[in-house]
């Protein structure tokens, strides 16, 4: 097997079939539908790549509307809505067999000066060094790797608290996760693929937010989620092939539905990335 980062970066090599018809791979798996965070850094890949160099992503909002076929080709149809002076905004929708299983925004800014800048501070953590990866916390104690984990390998994932593996474990916790992350080789200086290698990553443990209350992040499961609509917005320049801390809290969650929110900070503590997304939660029959 080659290295997963090759993978994923020939992952988001898309096919480009006309001007603004693309066609991206999407791996054989054996789970149900097609990882979201693929979908979407494939998406925003073809946006950018009908963008003129110069002008970074700041923002995308998407929506997941069918589940996708593992193994099956996705198309993604580029409409061009706009190329102004400072912004350029791109609609891109994902098809498969026929079908619209995916819809993104996503608008890029030509890079000006800010007259003031605040953020709010990087929580106190751990450093990743400090930290086991998620590869070995988890083999260590289920003595396998669950089939999904192959979504992450591209990825050095690593919890600031230790998972928990049982309900006694669970009383009290807050609905929130914190990780570092990178990829596991260098990306190359391309910021878009840096920005969707982040999207990808992005959608790999927002949802834990929302469901640690409530069940052990790995081993069996109760409840089955599905992301319905995902935002992101990208504040300065960074690179994913370094580290970046992913805060993740989930503000509610009512109605079969959980909201989680997330921000990305580098190791100097700037903040780079905000996100949010809804995803759809139900109890596995048993």
């Amino acid at each position: 097997m080659g290295n997963p980062v090759d993978h994923l970066v020939d992952l988001l090599d898309l096919e480009r079939i006309e001007t603004n018809i693309f066609r991206g791979r999407s791996p054989e798996e054996s789970l149900q539908r097609v990882f979201g965070g693929q979908v979407a850094g494939q998406a925003l890949i073809a946006a950018g790549r009908t963008v003129d160099d110069g002008r970074p992503v700041h923002s995308l909002h998407a929506y997941f509307l069918r589940p996708g076929v593992p193994g099956v080709p996705i198309v993604y149809q580029v409409d061009r809505i706009r190329d102004g002076r400072s912004f350029t905004t791109r609609r891109v929708l994902g098809v498969q067999q026929g079908r619209t299983i995916f819809a993104l925004t996503a608008d890029f800014h030509l890079p000006e000066p800010s007259p003031f800048e605040h953020q709010i501070p990087a929580p106190p953590v751990p450093g990743p060094e400090d930290l086991p990866s998620a590869l070995d916390e988890v083999g260590s104690v289920l003595g396998e790797i669950p089939p999904f984990i192959s979504r992450r390998q591209p990825f050095d994932l690593r919890y600031v608290e230790r998972l928990r593996w049982t309900q006694e474990e669970l009383a009290g916790v807050e609905p929130s996760v914190a990780v570092w992350l990178r990829t596991n080789g260098e990306l190359g200086d391309d910021p878009l693929i840096h920005a969707c290698a982040v999207t990808y990553a992005s959608d790999m443990t927002l949802l834990d937010a929302v469901r640690v209350p409530v069940e052990p992040l790995w081993g069996k499961r109760h409840f089955d989620m599905a992301s319905l609509d995902h935002a992101m917005w990208f504040h300065r320049p960074f690179r994913a092939d370094d580290w970046l801390l992913y805060q993740q809290e989930s503000p509610v969650a009512v109605g079969g539905r959980g909201l989680a929110r997330g921000q990305l900070f580098d190791r100097s503590g700037r903040l780079v990335v905000s996100v949010m997304q809804e995803g759809l939660f139900r109890r596995i029959p048993d």
